[in-house]
């Protein structure tokens, strides 16, 4: 063990919106150490911050003692706490001449030209936010329909709120996100949308953006198929071919089970991995199919553990067992023994010994994303991509994390196999088998 290396590393410093492996990390936290984060709230705040170059603000990475390129890191979440107050979220729309390109990555003053402007907040609203230099509007983003919510002391409902209340907040936006004072974004609450108003909403809160740093620079919430899809030929800095993108290590997922209790298994493609967080969200459904949720800052307490030798090509995430499909979930010693019955009358003489994993993939669509996932699945394991087809019909599900391009392929592998490849531990530790 460096005699440098934390037991544990506390973080509330940000990216400029790049994960960019040239960058020093922070750290470097000990192998089996912890990483304790004051997270920024993640897309709307961003994206209406046109000095930020990657449409989130995320955690600057945390150097993982003896990770090297090719091995694996465990991420244990263990507790996630939402700090904000309130929020606001919604549907989006780009507005057109202020950008170049892609309105995460590279924003453009219309009147002056800068790119990527400094800004000021001048009152509140859709056009509160200014250029610094010569003050015209520079949001590259308004809401089509957008609400803002308040949440109760114990975060475990919120709800959607009126035109005198948004404004309330919007007027002392950084309060009411308790918003990092390392953060530089602009409060989304400062917007005040009120569209919907007295929807009740139960909060489960998970982060949106955890992983590993890519091999190259990556607007972080590019980090991943569908998104880093818009960064192939794109005119701007970060452009990319399409087999540059697979230096993505996928870490923008918003995949609503990346939660308190899962673990995810992230790839190492920088030595020290590069752990980052971000882009906490106070709940959201399958699919986040209005293209954002409830943006929220937080406090995250995450585990970091490494597995030599693991080469993987994107994130494993291990559910919190009642997140699992019902079809993957680990088999009672009752179904276990009523199957060892049926095996004999049919005289098959050993049954397999499973336990549940599930893949992520991503792509530009969901189609390209479910076959990321099964590709992956299928080159971790050793098997063909048609025996995975089989397995995640008849014991699990493909789920979607984000349309366009995020799935889950979920299913009960065979343990002799997570052994050969180095999983069964971890795997068997997470579900207590």
């Amino acid at each position: 063990m460096s005699s440098t290396a934390k037991e544990t590393v506390y973080v509330n410093s940000f990216t400029n919106g790049v994960l960019d492996p040239a960058e020093t990390m922070l750290g470097p936290v000990q192998d089996g150490g912890h990483i304790i984060a004051n997270t920024a709230p993640g897309c709307w705040g961003p994206m209406i911050t046109p000095s930020l170059r990657g449409g989130h603000e995320v955690t600057k990475p945390v150097y993982v003692e003896g990770a090297e390129v090719g091995d694996a890191i465990v991420i244990h979440i263990k507790s996630i706490q939402v700090t904000s107050l309130a929020t606001s979220s919604g549907n989006d729309q780009t507005m057109e001449g202020r950008f170049l390109g892609d309105p995460f990555v590279a924003a453009k003053c219309p009147d002056c030209g800068q790119m990527n402007p400094e800004t000021r907040i001048e009152g509140i609203g859709p056009e509160s936010i200014r250029c610094a230099q010569c003050g015209a509007d520079v949001a590259p983003f308004v809401f089509t329909n957008g609400y803002t919510m308040g949440f109760d002391t114990r975060r475990q409902l919120g709800i959607t709120l009126p035109k005198d209340a948004a404004e309330t907040i919007a007027k002392d936006g950084r309060k009411f996100m308790a918003t990092p004072e390392g953060s530089c974004q602009n409060p989304i609450v400062t917007f005040a949308p009120h569209d919907i108003v007295g929807a009740i909403a139960r909060l489960r809160p998970f982060l949106g953006q955890l992983g590993t740093t890519p091999a190259r620079p990556f607007p972080d919430s590019h980090n991943a198929g569908d998104f880093g899809s818009f960064l192939v030929g794109a005119p701007h800095d970060y452009a990319l071919t399409r087999e540059q993108l697979e230096d993505r290590t996928d870490g923008h997922m918003d995949i609503n089970r990346v939660r308190e209790r899962a673990a995810l298994i992230c790839p190492v493609k920088v030595p020290g991995g590069g752990v980052y967080i971000g882009d906490m969200h106070a709940m959201q459904g399958d699919g986040e199919i209005a293209g954002h949720t409830t943006d929220v800052a937080g406090i995250v307490t995450l585990q970091v553990k490494v597995i030599k030798g693991l080469q993987l090509d994107g994130p494993i995430l291990l559910p919190v067992e009642e997140d699992l499909p019902y079809l993957a979930k680990p088999f009672t010693a009752e179904e276990k023994s009523r199957a060892l019955q049926l095996a004999q009358t049919w005289g098959v003489k050993e049954l397999e010994e499973t336990a549940p994993i599930s893949f992520i993939g991503t792509g530009a669509t969901l189609n390209e994303a479910t076959d990321n996932g099964l590709k992956r699945a299928a080159d971790t394991l050793g098997v063909t991509v048609p025996e995975i087809l089989n397995r995640a019909t008849i014991t699990g599900s493909i789920e979607i994390g984000r349309h366009p391009g995020v799935v889950t392929v979920t299913f009960l592998a065979p343990v002799p196999l997570l052994e050969k490849a180095g999983l069964a531990s971890v795997v068997k530790e997470h579900y207590q088998l």
